[in-house]
């Protein structure tokens, strides 16, 4: 099932269009898609039940917004595939690396973003947003509290994020538009292996990052259960879980957004997400 946010109404996605879930359900399920995490079970037995291609309507992919516009906690995962650690000089994490990007920065999934300085950098990242508060979940019961994944960028500003001698992690991640997300939430049953998903970034259409999330040094399991044992998930909360290889930092010489670029990120079964840049 594919669920998102129409010019900020919950809307249920089938093949023939978007259905709008207020109108379909007679008010029962609010528009606002913040509303519907805290009843997640409940909703997606009835939109199962009740969502049908007779009551959807086209759409413009360019009115979508953020699935989970205004999340409560916001987690980034740092080094989590080994080849950006590597490529970071870094060592492999024994625990994942956590961080936060403040809700203020989310966006959907195609936006337009204004630059914060001349160092601005992509990261392609699979996105998991929590459908059960959570707490204390051993990694084998992890995907039952998962609403579900869609497609993110974790744009960093370098000079931000490393201007102090104690990294400033969070606000290099946070300028607004900095975690753009869609273009839906495609729930867990819908893919044979949630587990192993393609990833894809190009920049002006070169692709600069490709992997799988096979290649999590923490999966989504392990994530959500390392999490949840320091404090409780709720629902509608957000984790970008890492980026792999290919960020532009490190590159020789280094690479970094600039106005006019175009981001395109890709993930398989779930879609892509398309930012443009632009000067302050």
């Amino acid at each position: 099932m594919r669920i998102g946010n129409l010019s900020g109404r919950l809307t249920v996605f089938t093949n023939a269009g978007a259905v709008d879930v207020e109108k379909a359900s007679g008010g029962r399920f609010e528009a606002d898609p913040r509303s519907v995490f805290e009843q997640w079970e409940v909703f997606t037995a009835w939109a199962a039940e009740a969502v049908s291609d007779a009551d959807a309507l086209p759409f413009a992919m360019e009115d979508l917004d953020a699935p989970s516009p205004a999340p409560a906690q916001v987690f980034g995962i740092g080094a989590n595939y080994q080849d950006h650690a590597s490529e970071s000089n870094l060592e492999t994490p024994e625990f994942p690396v956590v961080f936060t990007k403040f809700p203020t920065s989310i966006t959907g999934p195609f936006s337009e973003v204004v630059l914060s300085g001349p160092r601005v950098d992509w990261e392609a990242e699979l996105v998991v947003v929590m459908g059960k508060a959570a707490r204390d979940v051993p990694a084998e019961r992890a995907w039952d509290h998962v609403a579900g994944l869609t497609v993110g960028q974790d744009i960093s500003d370098r000079t931000e994020q490393m201007k102090n001698q104690m990294p400033q992690w969070s606000l290099g991640k946070s300028f607004p538009g900095y975690s753009p997300m869609g273009p839906w939430l495609v729930t867990p049953d819908e893919f044979d292996n949630p587990d192993d998903l393609g990833l894809d970034c190009a920049l002006n259409g070169v692709k600069v990052q490709s992997s799988a999330t096979s290649r999590l040094l923490f999966s989504v399991p392990a994530l959500i259960a390392e999490l949840s044992a320091k404090l409780p998930l709720l629902p509608g909360d957000v984790i970008f879980t890492g980026t792999p290889g290919g960020i532009g930092a490190v590159r020789k010489p280094p690479l970094f957004l600039k106005a006019g670029d175009e981001l395109v990120t890709t993930i398989e079964g779930v879609g892509e997400i398309r930012q443009r840049f632009r000067s302050a």
